[in-house]
């Protein structure tokens, strides 16, 4: 077999098993025009799930009317709560948990009703070194922001 066969070959069997670029999550003909409606637009998970949404082939529009669906993004925060103290009663780790609830509409028909994904990591926390932990935080959150896109992008993929 020349290799310009066998790579059509795989390429064949890949296509037939459902394999896709990862990131790349094909979305229904109902989510091609989305308007996506958040308190806060600029947050990390709406930015990543706007990001994952092009990348999927979505038109995103800033016209509500003219959306043929609607994904409202209800919640959208970040909690930190220590995980253990020092025997001098200062934080030495913290967890950190990003909460989403979102909610998909098309027209009058609710197409998602109100779902909640959560995500949780924990980091050590050393004062000594404030500004680099506060940097892991942010990198935290960011990766988290993207896991939930992730997960959200899988349950619209199912529609």
């Amino acid at each position: 077999m020349r290799p310009s066969r066998a790579l059509c070959a795989i390429a064949l069997l890949l296509s037939g098993c459902g394999f896709h670029l990862e990131g790349h999550t094909p979305l229904p003909p109902v989510l091609k025009a989305t308007y996506v409606q958040a308190q806060d637009p600029r947050s990390d998970f709406v930015q990543s799930l706007r990001k994952a949404m092009l990348i999927s082939g979505a038109h995103l529009t800033d016209d509500k009317p003219s959306a043929t669906a609607i994904v409202s993004i209800g919640k959208d925060e970040v909690t930190r709560r220590v995980l253990s103290v020092s025997a001098a009663n200062r934080p030495t780790e913290y967890e950190v948990t990003y909460t989403v609830q979102f909610s998909v509409e098309a027209g009058a028909t609710t197409l998602l009703a109100n779902q909640e994904v959560a995500s949780t990591r924990s980091y050590s926390f050393d004062e000594r070194l404030l500004l680099a932990k506060e940097h892991e935080e942010a990198v935290l959150r960011e990766a988290m922001a993207k896991d939930l896109a992730d997960i959200v992008m899988r349950r619209l993929a199912r529609l």
